[in-house]
């Protein structure tokens, strides 16, 4: 770290919960030292990028971030490395006070032990889906395969300037198609798998599949969530997992029930306002 890092006021109007991804970004790229900036500022746009400039900052959800370095190449020797400056602005975010909690600790790449691979071979996991969550995902990947195309003329552009050792461009690319090649594997082997489910289900309890509206305690917040599979989880677009912590408070309870669920934050109380099939 050389010279003094600028800091960044926050605009006038603009509350801390306003901020955007690329707002955040912004301030926290403008705090560093101008070596340290040129090193950060292309994972740091990476991440920013590929969640949505326009996405709130504090609508960042623990799992999502967890998720990214799932994206990458993980046979990568300098994955821990390039995640770095992400974790070091998910800590900023954190210690300004734009996200409630520090992000960056569910940044972690994960490794398997050959063992285990070797325990798991010929095991199939099977994937429970609903019929609008296998659509979703058909969706997804076929955008993608279209997306893997532009990527690939991408890279034959960025290739064509002859100095790799500066070629950020390059980088970018190849990182880029990575990221969209882990998540075509990830998303053929769901839909090989899947099975989808078409039953009904009761809606006098909470259960999976069905749509819980949620009244938080005491601030009186509405949230509105459907339970689904890890495999269709997107807390983005409401959909929470059975599996999560307040997927597994929820499930069994019925409309005006109060249910806690143990957060980072503290606890967090819940009361039930409706059930919906």
């Amino acid at each position: 770290m050389t010279g003094k890092p600028k800091t960044l006021r926050i605009t006038r109007g603009m509350g801390k919960q306003d901020l955007t991804l690329a707002q955040t970004a912004t301030i926290f790229l403008a705090s560093l030292t101008p070596q340290d900036r040129e090193l950060a500022q292309q994972e740091v746009n990476k991440f920013v990028h590929w969640y949505g400039t326009e996405r709130p900052i504090d609508r960042l959800a623990a799992q999502e971030v967890a998720s990214y370095a799932g994206r990458m190449d993980a046979s990568s020797a300098n994955v821990s490395k390039r995640l770095e400056p992400v974790k070091a602005f998910l800590s900023y975010a954190k210690k300004e006070g734009f996200t409630p909690t520090n992000l960056a600790v569910h940044l972690r790449v994960k490794k398997s032990s050959p063992k285990q691979g070797a325990s798991k071979k010929g095991y199939v996991e099977k994937f429970s889906l609903t019929p609008q969550g296998h659509q979703e995902l058909k969706d997804e990947l076929s955008a993608l395969q279209k997306e893997r195309l532009n990527i690939a003329e991408e890279i034959h552009r960025a290739a064509a300037d002859k100095d790799f050792r500066e070629n950020a461009p390059l980088d970018a690319a190849k990182d880029h198609q990575g990221m969209i090649e882990g998540r075509i594997r990830q998303l053929e082997t769901i839909l090989r798998s899947a099975v989808v489910a078409n039953t009904q289900v009761a809606t006098t309890i909470v259960a999976l599949r069905t749509t819980v509206t949620l009244q938080a305690l005491p601030s009186g917040e509405e949230l509105r969530y459907t339970l689904v599979n890890s495999s269709e989880a997107s807390p983005a677009k409401g959909k929470l997992s059975v599996t999560s912590p307040t997927g597994k408070a929820l499930l069994g309870r019925r409309m005006g029930d109060v249910v806690e669920v143990a957060a980072p934050a503290g606890r967090l109380r819940y009361r039930i306002e409706m059930i919906e099939g």
